[in-house]
């Protein structure tokens, strides 16, 4: 039981990021360690990216160049540069959650940036960035990693432990971005996400549900929910279910909130990737569900509207990029995440290209006006939205998460 209960409350994956396949909560789901290590890896929100590039290429809504141009904007390649290149340039390497085999340099975030600095290269590992393995590294004394996309609760969590290196904010301008959260002390956010509430209008013909407390109330909206097998997001919503200001949101109660999720338990389905939320909202077996904002988008535009989305009580995230304590780069690294952070117009392009909120405020005005309603960041989204509080996370998502798994599956 101890290694299975380490993997559930440690640094084998990203906080937030759960480790379970989704299934109906109709008791136990399995016994014992075994069984839970069988169990396939839960897809972080930017696994989902990448997937999500591969199917809009699939269909060919997207070229192969605009596809790497995107995948390059996430930080996603097929490796590092050669030895002999490597020695005759400056190399900093961006870790990202991809597993992708194709070159995809940035387009959007490492090429200016190389062409501002030459001699630079930006070069890409697409092995996943855990908290595990950043702590790992770090504490071996062999960093090789600069920059890693990690999460607010992962950049409270490590830097509380020294393993990561802190923002040199004379390098990175706090006004590049929109907000507090999206400018912590041990990480950034060049981009943003949100959880969504979602619904099927066919279902509820006289108008959804449009608040965490309409998601709750079993009588005038039936049918079955759809929540993330992961504590983070479910916990925040079912807290505004509570009744609690969501302009005062933090600290939850993780009890009642628990409590809240349990009274709805037999009435949910869980998932464990963006695909899966998707296609429970697609197939029917879930008439509305709390989903990432980029697969609400994708659902409402396929369904030429049938499938709705609300901004109002999502839940808004930063996508954090921190820095191993002794990476490499040192004032290179913060520098290339200062012209992450300060490029509104990359920012765009990945928010046309797979629905990335932009953090830069000056990036708003440049939004092609088709494409404001689905960004999360977008002034009239943002202002009915929660920020996430990625401190109080990043002090409690351990055991609040081992609870809520043990819960749902109980």
């Amino acid at each position: 039981m101890g290694h299975c209960r380490r993997a559930r409350l440690g640094f084998h994956s990203r906080p937030g990021g759960s480790r379970r396949q989704p299934s109906r909560s109709r008791g136990p789901v399995g016994d014992g360690c075994a069984s839970r290590r069988r169990r396939r890896a839960m897809q972080s929100f930017q696994q989902d990216c990448v997937e999500l590039a591969l199917e809009k290429y699939r269909r060919g809504e997207v070229s192969r160049r605009t596809l790497l141009a995107g995948l390059a904007a996430l930080g996603v390649g097929s490796g590092l540069a050669s030895r002999e290149a490597a020695a005759q340039e400056r190399q900093l390497v961006m870790v990202n959650w991809g597993g992708i085999a194709n070159q995809a340099f940035g387009r959007f975030y490492g090429d200016p940036f190389a062409s501002a600095n030459p001699g630079v290269r930006v070069v890409q590992d697409s092995t996943g960035p855990s908290a595990g393995r950043i702590r790992s590294m770090v504490e071996s004394g062999r960093v090789t990693w600069d920059l890693c996309d990690s999460s607010a609760t992962s950049s409270y969590l490590l830097g509380g432990m020294n393993l990561l290196t802190p923002i040199n904010y004379d390098i990175v301008k706090r006004d590049d971005v929109i907000g507090p959260t999206f400018a912590l002390e041990h990480g950034a956010a060049p981009y943003s996400f949100s959880n969504v509430l979602v619904y099927d209008t066919h279902k509820f013909p006289n108008g959804g549900p449009q608040s965490w407390a309409d998601f709750w109330d079993l009588r005038r909206f039936p049918g079955t929910r759809l929540l993330r097998r992961d504590a983070a997001g479910a916990l925040d919503a079912a807290q505004m279910a509570l009744g609690k200001d969501p302009r005062n949101l933090y600290p939850l109660d993780i009890r009642a909130s628990l409590a809240k999720v349990r009274e709805i338990r037999r009435n949910c389905v869980f998932w464990t990737s963006g695909s899966e939320s998707e296609q429970f909202i697609r197939t029917g077996e879930a008439v509305m569900g709390q989903i990432w904002h980029t697969r609400a988008k994708v659902l409402e535009q396929e369904s030429n509207g049938r499938f709705k989305h609300v901004w109002n009580q999502g839940i808004l995230q930063p996508g954090i990029f921190v820095m191993p304590r002794g990476n490499p780069g040192g004032e290179l690294a913060q520098r290339l995440l200062a012209s992450m952070l300060g490029n509104p117009e990359a920012q765009v392009g990945l928010l046309q290209f797979l629905g990335n909120g932009p953090t830069n405020p000056r990036a708003a005005a440049l939004v092609p006006a088709e494409f404001r309603r689905f960004n999360p960041t977008d002034p009239e989204n943002a202002r009915v939205q929660v920020a996430q509080d990625g401190r109080w996370w990043g002090q409690n998502y351990a055991q609040a998460n081992a609870d809520y798994i043990d819960m749902v599956t109980g």
